[in-house]
């Protein structure tokens, strides 16, 4: 009898055994998993005592995957340079000589924004005021000269610079361009019609979050005034106002078929994001080690890019891990999209099941046979 729910296409009955394994070696491990392939879906599973697959529940830092694809609109649209500096938007930003600070600084983690001294408050990230709290702040290294992961401060510039070119906020424009014309499950602001399905999330007590410095580079990034970041999404306040950093909810499937629309397009249809417009956001920026978490890195704009500690996937993948393994992203070596989303924190890095998965996704998908990125996709 199987262990999952779902379906899973012929080629992709091996990774349906892995999925299963994982199930069958830990009964508390739930978890959903689904991709499609040339715009079309190939699997769809669920299982474990903890999500259904009509469950939605935090997916942290892949919420900045899902925010991205509003900047790549704006990029597209021609309402926004990644060269021309952020102050050009928002000319309160260059306080304290930021105001050669790019917008491409801004998005792939060099400005040097970890944070702001005691943190910001829950309510802050809910309104414009920690945008306000930022752009008084200095930078803590020339901006530019290194990197460094701004955990939740990435969503703050991407929502104040989002308001500053289009008068609305970032998750308006999702809302209205992405995920009700497309379908996608995946919110940037729960509804509270939405509310019955969301599970919280489970987590062990971050043993690390005691002894974060709150001005050091790791209380600064990990906004130490918050007992810890994996409650975030738990706090109905967090989902509700869908904080583009870590607040986002929503299925497997969501973050698999969001990948898929903006790049091989559904079932057919045309991609919402021209060629042009992902090679621009997936073009790699910074590699290397990562000033703010010591860990090797690599960044295009927003999206995280694949390296020998993060395989998820071919040199053209792109996509986002959060902070509970969950994972999202698009191959266009393969016309893959993947979404993954556990019930329970995880290890995110390799050899973590997200990535393992990821790995037999693409096996299945033929790792000899290379498919056009371009078939479906707008030029």
């Amino acid at each position: 009898m199987p262990l999952s729910s779902g379906f899973a296409a012929p080629e992709y009955q091996a990774v349906r055994a892995l999925f299963e394994s994982f199930l069958g070696d830990d009964p508390e491990y739930s978890a959903q998993l689904a991709v499609y392939q040339s715009g079309n879906k190939v699997l769809d599973l669920s299982g474990g005592p903890h999500l259904a697959s009509d469950s939605i529940t935090g997916a942290y830092s892949c919420t900045k995957g899902v925010a991205a694809f509003v900047i790549g609109l704006l990029v597209q649209d021609g309402l926004l340079d990644l060269d021309r500096p952020v102050a050009h938007y928002w000319p309160e930003f260059a306080a304290h000589g930021k105001g050669a600070i790019t917008v491409r600084h801004a998005l792939s983690h060099r400005a040097g924004l970890l944070g702001v001294e005691g943190g910001f408050a829950l309510s802050e990230f809910t309104t414009a005021g920690a945008a306000g709290r930022l752009a008084a702040t200095a930078p803590l290294w020339r901006p530019g000269a290194t990197f460094g992961y701004h955990a939740l401060t990435i969503g703050i510039l991407m929502e104040e610079i989002c308001r500053r070119v289009t008068g609305s906020t970032l998750q308006e424009l999702y809302d209205a361009r992405i995920r009700v014309p497309l379908g996608v499950d995946f919110f940037l602001g729960l509804p509270e019609d939405e509310e019955p399905r969301y599970r919280d999330v489970l987590y062990d007590v971050d043993p690390l979050q005691p002894w974060l410095d709150p001005l050091g580079l790791d209380g600064l990034n990990g906004n130490a005034a918050v007992s810890t970041v994996m409650e975030l999404p738990n706090h109905r306040v967090i989902r509700e106002h869908g904080m583009s950093s870590a607040g986002g909810v929503g299925s497997a499937d969501g973050l698999a078929r969001l990948y898929a629309a903006a790049t091989t397009g559904l079932d057919g249809g045309e991609s919402f994001l021209s060629a042009e417009t992902v090679r621009t956001m997936s073009e790699e920026q910074v590699w290397g080690l990562d000033r703010a978490s010591g860990l090797d890195n690599a960044f295009a704009i927003v999206f995280m890019k694949p390296h020998p500690s993060r395989n998820f996937g071919s040199h053209r993948a792109f996509g986002h891990e959060g902070a509970n393994a969950a994972l999202g992203f698009a191959d266009p070596a393969y016309d893959l999209a993947y979404g993954y989303i556990p019930g329970r924190q995880e290890e995110g890095r390799t050899p973590g099941r997200a990535h393992r998965l990821a790995h037999a996704v693409r096996q299945a998908a033929g790792t000899a046979r290379h498919v056009p990125a371009a078939a479906h996709t707008r030029e």
